[in-house]
C-alpha cells in the first residue's frame, strides 16, 4: 500500500520531537541568562544576601532534622511493639520486609531466638 504524502512516519515525528526538544533547551538557556543576569542586578541593587534568600549553608543533619520535624506523628497512634533487636541498637517490630541488619545477621548464623527482644 502506498503511503500519502500527508501521512508522517514515526522516525519523522521522533526527528521533529528531537528538533523541538533541542529548540526549548536553546530558548530556555537564553531565558534563563536573561533571568540570572536581572537578579544579579537586583542582589547588587539591594544588598541582598544569601541569608536573606533562605540559602545560607545548612549542614545533613540539619536538613534531616527540619524533614523529621514536618513528619509529625499522627494523633492517637502508637509505635509498634519491638519483638527483634540487636546490640547495635537495630529494632524491628517484626511486621513488613525484613530489614537489612536482621537478614545480615541471619545470614551471620544467629537465630531469629538470638534477635527476639525481651
Amino acid at each position: 500500500m502506498a503511503r500519502k504524502s500527508s501521512q508522517r512516519t514515526a522516525q519523522e515525528i521522533d526527528a521533529e520531537i528531537a528538533r523541538l526538544q533541542n529548540e526549548r533547551e536553546q530558548l530556555r538557556e537564553a531565558e534563563k541568562a536573561g533571568v540570572v543576569a536581572r537578579m544579579k542586578e537586583a542582589v547588587a541593587y539591594y544588598g541582598i544576601t544569601a541569608a536573606d534568600l533562605g540559602l545560607g549553608v545548612t549542614t545533613r543533619k540539619a536538613g534531616a532534622k527540619k524533614a523529621s520535624e514536618a513528619k509529625a506523628p499522627k494523633a492517637g497512634r502508637v509505635a509498634g511493639r519491638i519483638k527483634y533487636k540487636d546490640d547495635a541498637g537495630h529494632a524491628w517490630s517484626g511486621y513488613g520486609p525484613k530489614p537489612k541488619w536482621f537478614t545480615e545477621a541471619l545470614a551471620s548464623g544467629k537465630t531469629e531466638a538470638d534477635l527476639r527482644a525481651a
